[in-house]
């Protein structure tokens, strides 16, 4: 995949995930995370007049009701090339005091940019 040379086998899958969620509605952004059991999840923007989730946030939203105890890595794909205040606080308050590694990419499968949050 283009743009992944440095992603260990389990973030290539995210990235995967993400590009196949945003793509499969038309979304502004497709967000994909594991958390710490290893289990995945993958959500879109979600832009409804009376709900506005972006992605990270759906997944975050998505983990928490699966009973999940914190997310290890996350991937962000669209045209921001930064996370989001409010994702980053999302993230923030979901996994406490361990870092996520987040990756950012664009739409095409470039990963531009790896931070911990």
């Amino acid at each position: 995949m283009v743009g992944m040379p440095d992603l260990s086998a389990e973030d290539k899958k995210l990235v995967t995930l993400a590009r196949a969620t945003r793509a499969r509605i038309g979304a502004a952004e497709g967000a994909a995370a594991r958390d710490t059991d290893g289990r995945t999840y993958a959500a879109a923007t979600v832009d409804l007049p009376s709900l506005q989730l972006t992605a990270v946030q759906a997944c975050v939203a998505m983990a928490v009701a699966s009973g999940s105890s914190g997310v290890d890595a996350l991937v962000l794909r669209g045209e921001s090339d930064d996370l989001a205040a409010a994702d980053a606080a999302a993230l923030g308050d979901f996994a406490g005091s361990s870092g996520v590694l987040v990756h950012l990419g664009d739409p095409r499968g470039t990963v531009r940019s790896t931070q911990t949050v």
